[in-house]
């Protein structure tokens, strides 16, 4: 059995090795992946480079969980793989890359924000309920009122479906506008209760099959 002395000059050694060794680009995608972005680089012929990096993007697909469609999903792993290169493997990339910048990103968080008023609809809602005010067309605006209406009831829906109501959704609209405009859900009707409530239950089934 190894004494206390050399034990702990061995883990002296292995964490010496560990801070001396590059650091990671994306924590997430682990040690493994970097090395192999790095070797990718090394790679001369360009053709032979660019397989080995359709073979790592097929690696980290399965690493990430993906989120919204397919084709937002390829984008998001061939940024990641150009961060992770430094922005340095010269392939030929399937879609344009967007490069990552820490100190934007930094200088967006820290920007200060205006409140919204309610959470669950979101700034994108509430800018546009602004903008309906501002349509001098009577017909188009009230066709603007009724989109952004229908999106509002289906963002209630998400949000708790005990809440919703088309009742909810024209005072809402009101108080947004302060009063200055209104629709008619009789004769003009939303979205119904139905056709949300069957979205509501296949989108819960699609994220149970992904989890699985």
């Amino acid at each position: 059995m190894r004494d206390i002395e050399s034990l702990h000059k061995e883990l002296d050694t292995v964490k010496d090795y560990n801070t001396s060794r590059e650091p990671l680009q994306m924590s997430e995608y682990g040690r493994s992946i970097q090395e192999m972005v790095n070797h990718c680089k090394t790679i001369k012929d360009r053709d032979e480079r660019t397989n080995c990096a359709y073979t790592i993007v097929g690696i980290m697909s399965t690493m990430t969980e993906q989120s919204g469609n397919a084709e937002d999903f390829q984008q998001k792993l061939w940024n990641h793989l150009a961060r992770i290169s430094k922005y340095e493997l010269d392939i030929d990339y399937p879609v344009e890359i967007e490069r990552y910048d820490e100190e934007q990103k930094m200088m967006k968080v820290n920007y200060p924000q205006k409140p919204i008023r309610r959470r669950h609809y979101g700034r994108i809602l509430e800018d546009l309920t602004k903008k309906i005010t501002e349509v001098e067309d009577p017909e188009e605006r009230e066709e603007l009122a009724h989109q952004v209406a229908n999106q509002m009831k289906r963002s209630l829906a998400y949000w708790d479906i005990d809440v919703m109501s088309d009742r909810k959704v024209v005072d809402d609209l009101a108080d947004y506008t302060n009063g200055k405009v209104t629709i008619d859900p009789i004769n003009n009707p939303l979205v119904t209760d139905g056709e949300l409530l069957s979205n509501l239950i296949s989108t819960s089934i699609t994220k149970k099959k992904k989890k699985k």
